[in-house]
């Protein structure tokens, strides 16, 4: 598969399949290097399920975004915000492994010159940031009341027409 970042927009249900399925191939590809460095088959296909889930799940079906434009803050509204609202049981455990997968994709899209590395760099930063994760299911989970809006308003995440 030839990479070209331009065929990953996503304005329509079409286009939406389309990019899915090449996205589905990318992700292929990115397990077969981790296996070609020698990365445990079973770390390896962790790593893909956790950029699988980051990718086709939130940010082109849930998003319509191009995975090779996405801002940084994306990644802190899937593990801050839309995972934690789409999961029945949300944990950091679960959060944690996906973050390191989407980490690891992000690194190798750095190293192939699909991205910047400033781009990368910063969805590391935002990647790592567990305790503050940890703290949003924490509090997801202590809401009484109307607190719900509070708890969505302190890392929002906008709505798509």
């Amino acid at each position: 598969m030839t990479l070209q970042p331009n065929q990953f927009n996503v304005t329509d249900l079409d286009s939406e399949i389309a990019v899915d399925g090449r996205c589905s191939e990318l992700l292929k590809q990115f397990h077969q290097q981790l296996l070609q460095e020698e990365i445990d088959p079973l770390e390896a296909g962790q790593l893909a399920h956790g950029a699988d889930y980051f990718l086709r799940d939130f940010i082109i079906a849930d998003r319509y975004m191009n995975l090779f434009t996405i801002e940084p803050i994306c990644v802190r509204q899937f593990a801050g915000h839309w995972y934690i609202i789409k999961n029945l049981e949300p944990n950091i455990k679960e959060l944690a492994a996906i973050l390191q997968g989407v980490a690891v994709f992000y690194s190798y899209l750095s190293q192939n010159n699909h991205i910047s590395a400033e781009l990368n760099e910063q969805i590391q930063t935002e990647t790592a940031s567990l305790d503050f994760y940890n703290e949003r299911i924490d509090q997801f989970w202590q809401i009484s009341d109307d607190g719900y809006t509070t708890w969505c308003n302190a890392c929002p995440l906008p709505v798509i027409d």
